[in-house]
């Protein structure tokens, strides 16, 4: 199983195929971040970012008092106003393991086997990149573009995100993503930021021409919500479009929607259209976590999730 994606939509997506106790997991990781301890690491060491590769070896670390452990010490941020403040324990391993092995997955390798990890962490890239988007409605007349670059303006902009590109554009895929994308038999992209988490992996032309290789099932799981600041009031059928804008050629089978997501009839068939020009078809089914005291919460049940793609996969 391979998953695509970044930041908290991936961790759900993990735990899901955590949860299945899958022997072959494999997590390929956006390394565009530039904010925070992230975007510092990269500034000084020039190395990936490697927040969104520590959260997703979170997700597959053993899940036993080691394994929480282990979480809890990658997770942790210092406090204080220091040098370390704000940065996270798994960063700082990660980098010094970089520096030391002289090679990011070799790092990401030797964390994962001491976490006793289920999977393997993977970037998309074996350089940092940067996006950047075209974006309306910053200036008083709506029709006027702006250029914002940068994963965390981008992800945090009032203004109406239109295109996306990544900086160097066609940047090489890192030759082991590409490998575990060709050798899966289920692959999930999303949910998550769409423009600076999902979008990004889909601007790797070796990522794409992989995916519409591999044999397997081809799940994108669609967002909960319209409700992130970059997407805000984006149409369910909106955000297949705008995967269709920027990787017109590939091909997905599946596309998994909520079944308490904002989506009326006439928006599922409009859905449906969407998801058909690009060969696949729409699945609705109960995905999202509840609190304790019933109230909806923005993400993704992993237990739920993972009895969906079972069943996906069977029905395949």
């Amino acid at each position: 199983m391979v998953c695509l994606g970044g930041g908290h939509g991936l961790f759900q997506t993990l735990r899901a195929a955590r949860a299945l106790r899958i022997p072959d997991i494999n997590a390929i990781v956006t390394v565009a971040d530039d904010g925070g301890s992230s975007g510092r690491i990269r500034r000084e060491l020039g190395q990936i970012p490697p927040g969104d590769l520590r959260m997703a070896l979170s997700a597959l670390a053993r899940d036993d008092a080691e394994g929480e452990m282990w979480e809890t010490l990658l997770q942790h941020r210092f406090g204080g106003t220091g040098a370390l403040a704000g940065h996270a324990v798994g960063n700082l391993l990660l980098a010094g393991l970089t520096d030391v092995l002289g090679h990011e997955v070799a790092a990401l390798d030797v964390v994962a086997k001491l976490t006793r990890s289920y999977g393997r962490v993977l970037p998309v890239c074996a350089q940092p990149l940067n996006i950047e988007a075209e974006v309306a409605g910053l200036a008083d007349d709506p029709r006027i573009m702006r250029m914002i670059r940068g994963q965390v303006a981008i992800a945090t902009t009032p203004g109406e995100v239109r295109r996306v590109r990544l900086m160097p554009e066609h940047p090489p895929a890192a030759p082991e993503a590409v490998e575990a994308i060709r050798g899966a038999d289920l692959l999930t992209l999303g949910p998550g930021s769409w423009f600076s988490s999902v979008i990004p992996h889909l601007l790797v032309p070796e990522v794409v021409d992989a995916i519409n290789e591999s044999n397997a099932l081809r799940v994108v799981i669609l967002n909960l919500s319209n409700t992130q600041l970059e997407t805000t009031g984006f149409s369910m059928e909106r955000h297949v479009h705008m995967l269709q804008q920027h990787a017109p050629t590939l091909r997905v089978d599946r596309f998994l929607v909520d079944r308490s997501s904002p989506i009326d009839s006439t928006d599922l068939t409009h859905l449906e259209r969407a998801a058909a020009a690009m060969g696949a078809m729409v699945v609705v089914d109960d995905v999202r976590l509840f609190a304790e005291d019933g109230t909806m919460t923005e993400r993704h049940s992993p237990d739920k999730l993972a009895r969906s793609l079972v069943q996906l996969c069977q029905t395949r």
